[in-house]
């Protein structure tokens, strides 16, 4: 592995993580990006929007959802692992730090009425689509 002295104290930077770390700060440039987090499913039907996601490693009062107006955003704080004094990383694979992600409905959903489950790292939201925003059959007057 390629070591690059940074520090007249000895210390060492590992190039490879510190592409990471520029990949991170400029991955929300891109809507793109590859290393948007969470990655997410959006299933929908006429009354409800279902969304599911991956998030490992952290306890459901650790993950944020808010809904305003066709917005889903969820945010939140994975740690990253400490390591001891003596020890470095081998391999680093494992992402960790503060995310946030911002997804646009198919429609306004009844905020006060959405319910999210967290279990085994699988977090799962259900969106009711809002009265307004509901389809409405017009019956046509023989005149």
């Amino acid at each position: 592995m390629l070591w690059t002295r940074i520090r007249s104290d000895d210390r060492f930077l590992d190039p490879w993580r510190e592409t990471e770390r520029l990949g991170r700060l400029f991955s929300g440039l891109d809507s793109q990006s590859y290393y948007e987090f969470p990655k997410i499913h959006m299933w929908v039907d006429a009354e409800t929007t279902v969304v599911t996601t991956e998030i490992p490693g952290l306890a459901a009062d650790d993950i944020d959802i808010s809904v305003v107006g066709k917005l889903l955003t969820l945010s939140g704080l994975r740690k990253e692992e400490d390591l001891k004094e003596d020890e470095s990383f081998h391999r680093r694979e494992r992402w960790g730090g503060q995310f946030s992600k911002t997804v646009d409905l198919p429609f306004n959903v009844q905020a006060d009425k959405v319910d999210a489950g967290f279990s085994k790292g699988m977090l799962h939201i259900t969106l009711p689509r809002a009265e307004a925003e509901k389809p409405k059959k017009i019956t046509i007057k023989n005149e």
